[in-house]
């Protein structure tokens, strides 16, 4: 998610692959805020309910279809970061940006009123001041508690063949993917992938992927075969399940089994969709216009999914005449529901970007002025050169292997 995911392009080959995948990081971020305005817009019925209409069935065929959205998150990252050394200025500067979206905007939201769904308490101060310890973005939490991991992933990916890293993946997968597909039990252990194992499983197999799996991207017919196929059949086993457990009463507390990130379908139909993107051809100044975006789409997830915002942005934007609407059948509603959410991902996805990009001017005249004091200056060079560090470890791991 974060903007240094990008890496240095040279040739137009690398450029147009890069564009490719920054596409598919926009389209990602507004698969999220579909996820949003979907499940806290109160426009996800019970499923367990006895009758549903078309359009709340529609509202489940979009939520499977952009349910992938954070294993492609975790996948891109992964194909990056696992040729990249490990920056503690990176790390610094990703929770900084954190913080300042969980204080800023938590703060505002409360003070505003404008706060639905949370109590302005002490657990709510302390969640915006210690937003990655006190999980305030479960994703943002993750991915930095992989990302300190990344010095030690890093070196063993670099490290392990092709039969080995196939091997540690299979277990990994085994563990945390595979056996809870196939099983009709839910584990005690199951995080249900918000967690950081199961993303450090996402990141290996992206990297498995940028190292030996030219076959696999070179095929034209497997992303559309792993996403489409992988979203339908989310759709399908979930209303299976979901008459299971209206003809027997079993299996109630399973039936969004596959909605789950850590099940093989929704992490099967994430690498299809990273496949369709990667084997896409963009140039010129569409190409450009989506690498200058890109780059400012986390600042999407941390605005629309901050505490002060969190429950109260989706009926801004019409969720409850939706779900009324819903709830009374036909057709009209189906049109309603894409409409309105299509429209509703769109003013979130470029809310967020113009204020991420105004975030980041704002840094850089607090950085300027900042650095004309001694202290700072001293303390960007330790930070330069713990960089520094990383990057010569790196160099010498690459020239004895």
């Amino acid at each position: 998610m974060p903007r240094e995911n990008a890496i240095s392009t040279t040739g137009n080959e690398n450029q147009e692959r890069m564009a490719n995948l920054d596409l598919l990081r926009c389209t990602a971020m507004m698969m999220v805020a579909v996820l949003h305005y979907l499940g806290k817009g109160n426009l996800l019925a019970d499923l367990a309910a006895a009758n549903l209409t078309g359009a709340q069935y529609g509202a489940w065929f979009l939520e499977c279809f952009c349910i992938v959205a954070v294993n492609v998150y975790m996948f891109i990252s992964g194909f990056f970061l696992c040729t990249a050394s490990f920056k503690p200025s990176r790390l610094l500067r990703l929770w900084l940006q954190v913080w300042v979206y969980s204080v800023g905007i938590g703060l505002l939201g409360a003070l505003t009123g404008v706060m639905a769904g949370t109590e302005a308490d002490t657990h709510f101060l302390l969640t915006l001041l210690f937003p990655v310890s006190m999980g305030h973005y479960w994703f943002m939490t993750a991915y930095i508690f992989l990302y300190l991991l990344l010095p030690f992933v890093g070196l063993a990916v670099g490290k392990m063949g092709k039969r080995q890293m196939q091997t540690a993946l299979l277990l990994l997968l085994l563990a945390f993917c595979i056996v809870k597909s196939v099983l009709p039990v839910r584990f005690e252990m199951d995080g249900q992938g918000y967690d950081c194992l199961w993303y450090l499983c996402v990141f290996l197999t992206a990297a498995y992927v940028r190292r030996f799996g030219g076959a696999l991207l070179g095929k034209r017919w497997l992303g559309p075969v792993l996403y489409g196929g992988g979203c339908l059949l989310i759709f399908a086993t979930t209303i299976l399940l979901r008459l299971i457990y209206l003809r027997t009463g079993s299996l109630g507390t399973m039936i969004g089994f596959g909605l789950e990130y850590n099940h093989i379908l929704p992490f099967a139909a994430a690498a299809g969709l990273f496949f369709i993107f990667y084997r896409m051809k963009l140039n010129g100044k569409a190409s450009n216009i989506i690498r200058f975006i890109a780059p400012y789409t986390l600042g999407v997830y941390l605005l629309h999914e901050n505490l002060g915002l969190r429950y109260s942005w989706q009926n801004w934007l019409g969720a409850d005449r939706v779900a009324e609407a819903m709830a009374e059948g036909g057709a009209g509603p189906v049109f309603m529901l894409f409409g309105y959410t299509l429209a509703a991902a769109a003013a979130v996805f470029a809310c967020g970007v113009l204020a991420d990009i105004l975030r980041e001017r704002v840094f850089g005249v607090i950085h300027r002025v900042l650095m004309r004091t001694g202290g700072y200056r001293r303390l960007a060079a330790k930070i330069e050169r713990a960089d520094a560090v990383f990057r010569a470890e790196d160099g010498q791991g690459m020239a004895g292997s």
